[in-house]
């Protein structure tokens, strides 16, 4: 396993995930309500930027490997699953946008790793509506978890709007990936 910054940085992004729960456990003498969720709205934006950065230090500095490919994106997932559910457990996320978008990730990510697999992963390589559902996901995950005005602008209802929307681009997304694997899913099924 080779270990380099960009490798690192992801690491530390799937370090930082219990980090984030953790914080909603520590004893309520230990914390206000309005700290926590400041820390872990800190957590999550900080573990965004690095998955910028690790992607951005491995190209720039020539540091990509097959196990960055592979750990970048399961960071990624991990990171995000487990904030969507800190957020249905705090009542701030509907259960039913968690399941839309983690059920699309892991639908995505078996596809991916199956067109791979069978030589035709460029058919399903990551798209611009792919970057906008993350877009928008980074944007109402950290809202949701901060869950307070800020500056005069209510996070609470920026972050509901910012996380339907990711919920339907996540459905759209994983709607356009099936349409262009599909040529290979009917491909071998009628070979079988």
């Amino acid at each position: 396993m080779p270990l380099n910054i960009p490798i690192l940085l992801t690491w530390l992004r799937i370090v930082a995930i219990p980090l984030m729960i953790t914080v909603y456990f520590v004893p309520a003498s230990w914390a206000e309500p309005h700290e926590r969720d400041l820390v872990a709205t800190l957590i999550f934006m900080a573990a965004a930027v690095t998955d910028w950065a690790d992607g951005y230090l491995a190209r720039k500095l020539d540091q990509t490997s097959a196990f960055g490919a592979f750990l970048d994106p399961v960071a990624d997932k991990l990171m995000v699953a487990a904030a969507l559910i800190i957020l249905v457990q705090l009542g701030r996320a509907d259960a039913i946008v968690a399941t839309i978008i983690i059920g699309r990730e892991i639908t995505i990510s078996a596809l991916r790793e199956w067109m791979a697999k069978i030589g035709a992963s460029k058919n399903v390589a990551v798209s611009m509506l792919g970057k906008i559902k993350t877009a928008a996901q980074m944007l109402a995950i950290p809202a949701l978890l901060y869950y307070a005005p800020w500056f005069g602008l209510d996070l609470r209802l920026v972050g509901n709007w910012l996380i339907w929307i990711a919920a339907l681009l996540t459905l759209w997304s994983m709607g356009y990936y099936l349409r262009m694997a599909w040529p290979e899913i009917a491909k071998r099924s009628a070979e079988k």
